[in-house]
């Protein structure tokens, strides 16, 4: 091949680096089939890569004349300079798609917005992390079925400060947490026109760069009072009429538990006198039980780091218990002691977020995300001497991965988010009966036989319960931007919010 080719094989260069570009894409979307997240980091790499070798076919390769040559790596760096000055990355989506604002828009105008309607009493109270039960079943109420006919009515919208907890209602008051600057705050908002009555909290900032500052848990609620778990392991009794402190933990500090990546996510539970944390410490200070009533430790067992899965409470094989997705294990715990009843390992390489499903007094479903997919646990009566319990896998399936929302078990199916698209899942077999619907990593809330969905943009979908196939009732924005925050419901009133804002909306009910 002679000199005067070289021209030609020079001008080869950008089509041969396009083709390895999209051959990488390609092969990320084709070979990582189970786990989008790394299919969209992958093609981010793929186009980095990309960009990188052309800028370096033009300087080295090209043949161009000195000062063109520098064009495409001046090109690259002013595109990178210009948007970090003009835009604010702030976290990323459940699939980890940058989620962006520019740096001079305005913030929400006002701090509290009404409509002309106000909220009158609530037939229903949601006193903890997925509700009355535990398990995001609001099973006494049934809701409208058309919102064209009688469409939801927004009461109020709110500013509120940043963080992933969820809302905690009862009678005229919701209870929640929130960072305000360098202040971890639990606040108590009036439910019929959102109106802050207290907030109470201390000196306290947690940040991580994919999810942002803020706390992440809901607050539970006792007879006279509530307790609530911060990010960085503060855990709280306060009295639920005015904010005052009855008694304050640090979880973290007592149990020499590590503080997971993603901060302390795990709802505390209350379990007949006791406040229940996945604490995760090591030397029997994995699940920890404080008293009620003075904050006194009252149990704790097991050695495993925690997760970001909160503890459910369960009767399985004749056993009360508590059942907790660890960082790599699951295990079922005694209520009275904390007794280790039974435990398996359990993949632990990504975070376990979403709880622990109970479908019905044997049986147990564990979902995580990032391909990992499901597994049913059968749990048998206690062994005669050791009052342990044998735990037997029935199934796994990769046929539902929720990343970090809830699933939802009704009249004999497993409905819920896999990887961002909605999914009824058969729990005899884990097969899958029917997907359809992209909702992103959004939220689920069951009310009689309807599904709330929240989509991870805002939306507010509502599905039909049914195997028969996906059945979209309605749909109304409740809220603009990531909505990684769980429902609340109390009937007729649905309480959301992100990591800004806040709303009310009062749903239509069907005809006793």
């Amino acid at each position: 091949m002679t000199t005067a080719d070289a021209p030609t094989r020079r001008k080869r260069g950008p089509i041969v680096i396009a083709f390895l570009t999209l051959a990488m894409i390609v092969a990320f979307w084709t070979l990582l089939v189970d786990n989008r997240q790394f299919q969209i980091m992958g093609t981010y790499l793929a186009l980095i890569l990309g960009a990188m070798m052309f800028a370096a076919w033009a300087l080295v390769f090209s043949g161009w004349p000195v000062l063109r040559r520098f064009v495409p790596a001046a090109v690259l760096g002013a595109l990178l300079v210009g948007t970090l000055s003009l835009v604010e990355v702030r976290g990323v989506t459940g699939d980890w798609i940058p989620v962006w604002n520019w740096r001079f828009a305005g913030g929400a105008a006002g701090d509290i917005e009404r409509s002309g309607e106000g909220a009158g009493s609530s037939l229903g109270r949601f006193p903890a992390f997925l509700g009355p039960q535990g398990n995001s079943r609001i099973d006494d109420v049934q809701l409208a079925a058309d919102w064209d006919a009688e469409p939801p009515v927004k009461i109020w919208q709110r500013d509120i400060g940043a963080g992933w907890a969820g809302f905690a209602i009862e009678g005229d008051i919701a209870y929640t947490l929130e960072q305000r600057e360098d202040r971890e705050v639990v606040s108590a908002y009036r439910l019929s026109d959102g109106e802050e009555l207290w907030a109470q909290g201390e000196e306290a900032y947690f940040s991580n760069p994919i999810a942002g500052p803020g706390p992440r848990t809901t607050p539970a609620l006792a007879e006279s009072a509530l307790f609530a778990l911060g990010a960085s392991g503060d855990l709280w009794a306060l009295d639920k009429s005015d904010g005052s402190v009855l008694w304050h933990r640090n979880v973290v500090e007592e149990t020499k538990a590590p503080i997971p990546e993603h901060g302390k996510s795990s709802s505390p539970l209350l379990v007949d006198g006791l406040v229940v944390v996945s604490a995760g410490g090591p030397e029997g200070n994995s699940l920890v039980a404080y008293r009620q009533e003075d904050g006194e430790i009252a149990w704790s067992s097991g050695s495993d780091k925690s997760s970001y899965s909160s503890p459910v409470r369960a009767l399985l094989g004749g056993m009360d218990q508590i059942v907790t997705l660890n960082d790599a294990s699951i295990s079922g715990h005694g209520t009275e002691d904390g007794t280790l009843l039974w435990q398996q390992d359990y993949p632990g390489s990504w975070p376990n977020v979403a709880p622990p499903l109970v479908l019905d007094r044997d049986r147990v479903l564990f979902s995580s995300g990032y391909g990992i997919g499901s597994r049913v646990l059968e749990i048998g009566a206690p062994n005669s001497s050791s009052g342990t319990q044998a735990a037997t896998k029935l199934w796994e399936s990769p046929r539902m991965k929720a990343k970090f929302t809830n699933l939802v078990y009704y009249d004999g199916f497993v409905y819920g988010l896999d990887d961002g698209v909605f999914v009824c899942l058969d729990p005899e077999t884990g097969e899958r009966v029917w997907k359809k619907g992209r909702y992103g990593h959004g939220n689920i809330l069951l009310v009689g036989k309807h599904l709330l969905v929240q989509t991870e943009k805002g939306d507010m979908v509502l599905l039909e319960a049914t195997p028969e196939g996906h059945n979209e009732l309605g749909k109304f924005t409740a809220l603009r931007g990531k909505a990684w925050n769980p429902l609340a419901f109390a009937a007729p009133y649905l309480l959301v919010r992100n990591d800004e804002e806040a709303a009310l909306w009062k749903l239509p009910l069907a005809a006793s």
